[in-house]
């Protein structure tokens, strides 16, 4: 299922920034009394009564402006209101409809997408409440009140904006196709890998880093086994994203891990891990996905009988959230390995998908605290763990029910994670633990 996108939009110095720190919770973008300080799109994962989404924050839109700056910041814009889902057109009640709100709204009722035009800086509320109907002109259906700076029925505008998600998260697949997402950065050899493991040449192949733009889903089977292979746009840092095409896809890989079961992360290996390799396999761990590491290019690599070792090694040090992750070393240009992946994936997608009896869950848990007992604090009380569910997969989700939650110290967690992953396997699955009073 994967998150729907929220894009800000409107012209300058309305209060697009601020109403996004609003919503997510943060200062995030930046914010002053200037025009046109927002430049590129900002996005950020947030959710309201449960139901999580993406943020996209946007540089204003003026028209018959010639500045090239401005020219790029209507095309950033165009690409967020392509990419988004449900579109928050904020205006200025205390300026009043202008010219510019005029053009917005006709380009935005060509996108036939939910618009929400919403009227900012509303503190005034029985000025604002005589003031909004001058925006009905632009004809939609209703105009939302708010003060972003100072919250004032921004929980409204929020319960408006996810009564549209109901359509957007709705998965076209069935549960019996495994969904696995080929994420990385550019030029790693993604589409080449995409194209070994379907066997064709389905997706376009180049040497010019970022061919790929957007997501490509493409539904396969292989034996009695049905999937659903989800190429992507390589994930550049972000001081190198081209502005405009290359920083639309990366809203798009970010949605399609999160549409998926599985990620491979596909790193360099003639290159080595990088800093961006980093960034890319840890929103998909943050995501809760099954995680499989794909060094790629293994035929450039020269090696000797403990090179596989030192590679696995190193990933470990770099890269010591993903421990848990199988690791396999390919040639898309060869083939070398390939034929393996598919089966990895079964694999990592059981894991992901386990579930443990409850009284077998307890019986290792209540071993693992005889083996090492539970922290204590300075007054010498010490935790209690009295049981343990498992509420929920993909990924496997924890419910510890103490007497102290907090007397729960973070190696004591990751000491409970490793017995769990001991007795159980969840190779290529992140865990999630919870801890509550009983």
């Amino acid at each position: 299922m994967r998150k729907p996108v929220v894009a800000i939009v409107g012209r300058p110095n309305v209060g697009k920034s601020t109403l996004f720190n609003r919503i997510i919770g943060e200062r995030r973008s930046i914010v002053e009394d200037t025009p046109n300080v927002t430049r590129d799109r900002l996005y950020e994962e947030t959710e309201w009564l449960g139901r999580p989404f993406l943020l996209v924050d946007t540089g204003g839109i003026e028209f018959n402006k010639e500045t090239k700056l401005k020219d790029k910041m209507h095309y950033q814009t165009e690409i967020a209101i392509e990419e988004a889902d449900v579109i928050l057109f904020l205006v200025d009640v205390r300026e009043g409809l202008t010219n510019d709100d005029r053009e917005i709204a006709n380009y935005l009722r060509q996108t036939e997408k939910p618009v929400i035009l919403t009227a900012n800086k509303a503190e005034n509320n029985e000025q604002a409440e005589m003031d909004k109907y001058e925006f009905y002109e632009l004809g939609f259906e209703d105009v939302q009140l708010v003060s972003a700076e100072h919250g004032l029925r921004t929980g409204d505008l929020l319960d408006k904006i996810i009564s549209h998600f109901s359509d957007v998260e709705s998965d076209p697949y069935d549960e019996n196709k495994t969904k696995f997402s080929v994420i990385g950065r550019p030029n790693v050899g993604k589409s080449s890998l995409v194209n070994r493991v379907l066997g064709e040449d389905r997706v376009v192949v180049s040497d010019v880093s970022g061919t790929t733009r957007d997501a490509i889903d493409t539904p396969f089977r292989d034996q009695d086994n049905e999937y659903v292979i989800i190429d992507t746009a390589g994930i550049r840092k972000k001081g190198k994203v081209i502005p405009g095409v290359e920083k639309y896809s990366v809203i798009r890989a970010l949605k399609a891990i999160d549409r998926s079961d599985v990620s491979l992360v596909v790193i360099d290996a003639d290159e080595g891990i990088t800093h961006q390799d980093k960034k890319v396999a840890g929103y998909a761990h943050e995501q809760g996905k099954g995680v499989i590491v794909v060094f790629n290019k293994w035929d450039l690599v020269e090696k000797d009988n403990k090179t596989m070792d030192r590679y696995i090694e190193g990933l470990r040090y770099e890269l010591g959230f993903l421990n848990y992750a199988p690791v396999t070393f390919v040639s898309a240009l060869t083939g070398q390995r390939v034929i393996e992946i598919l089966d990895i994936i079964d694999y990592v997608a059981d894991q992901c998908a386990k579930r443990v009896e409850t009284k077998v869950l307890n019986n290792v848990i209540e071993e693992a605290v005889a083996m090492n007992q539970p922290p204590s604090n300075k007054q010498g009380k010490r935790l209690k763990i009295y049981y343990a569910t498992q509420p929920s997969v993909k990924p496997p989700f924890f419910v510890f029910f103490v007497n102290d939650k907090e007397l729960v110290h973070f190696s004591y967690k990751r000491y409970l994670e490793n017995e769990l992953r001991e007795a159980f396997g969840f190779e290529g699955t992140p865990i999630r633990m919870k801890f509550k009073n009983r």
